[in-house]
């Protein structure tokens, strides 16, 4: 379900019922000159279409313009927009309150861009942890007012947190690929892993014959890239999105119909 389409009361079963909220989240950034400058959101966004067809989840807009940085190449002919991540945790902290209070408690966002080290941290995903947890704190203290942590009907804190009832687990921020899926499938910028999954993904946005020996090195090998081995890696990637947003097999109840 897409949430741009949903009526309030597609909005208040979804909230029910917990489906997962999931924001997918991207860069405009230069990947070679055969790929397009949208690679990093187009892995969530198509990967997200899939798991969509499949099982009841709430697609929210898609949000482009993370910190890209100009590491990769200078942004002029080439197509990167950066944008400071200082800018970006006020916006995304705005999305995640709005989300908030309309009742939504089972949010996740999900990036592919400067991934590989997640658990220390990148621009762009720091922003979207830091936005998560201000807008909790916000909403938290907006409802119980201040103090709510110290007073005594929190007293079963420690304990509720133990057994998963964690206000700071509404909002949640994810790597597409974590170590298990790239331990099998290549991380890469703009080579045989990222041009596998967009021939798998959105292979019209493609142009492999523009590829040439001139091409940066962080290319090099894209050229063996196939939609078989995308596909492959595209599988990794769902197993992992049905484990992580704890989706129930095809055909349980929240199968869409």
């Amino acid at each position: 379900m897409r949430y741009e389409m949903m009526r309030p009361d597609d909005i208040r079963d979804a909230i029910a019922r917990g489906l997962p909220a999931v924001l997918a989240v991207g860069v405009m950034e230069y990947h070679g000159e055969h790929l397009p400058v949208g690679m990093d959101l187009l892995a969530v966004t198509r990967a997200l279409d899939r798991l969509a067809a499949e099982r009841a989840i709430v697609l929210l807009p898609p949000f482009a313009w993370g910190a890209a940085s100009h590491a990769v190449a200078a942004p002029e002919g080439c197509g990167t927009v950066h944008v400071d991540a200082g800018a970006l945790v006020a916006v995304f902290q705005a999305i995640f309150a709005g989300l908030l209070r309309t009742g939504f408690r089972n949010l996740h966002a999900i990036i592919h861009h400067q991934t590989e080290n997640f658990a220390q941290g990148m621009p762009t995903d720091l922003a979207l942890r830091l936005a998560a947890r201000q807008a909790t704190f916000a909403q938290l203290e907006r409802t119980r007012g201040e103090g709510w942590w110290g007073g005594a009907a929190m007293a079963g804190y420690y304990d509720d947190h133990a057994q998963g009832a964690n206000p700071f687990n509404w909002i949640a921020v994810h790597p597409l690929m974590d170590a298990g899926v790239t331990a099998r499938y290549p991380f890469d910028h703009a080579g045989p892993g990222e041009t596998g999954l967009m021939l798998a993904l959105a292979p019209e946005t493609v142009a492999m014959d523009r590829l040439d020996a001139a091409a940066p090195w962080y290319v090099a090998g894209a050229g063996a890239a196939t939609p078989a081995a995308g596909e492959a890696g595209v599988a990794l990637v769902l197993d992992r999105l049905r484990a992580l947003l704890a989706l129930p097999a095809p055909g349980g109840t929240d199968a869409p119909p």
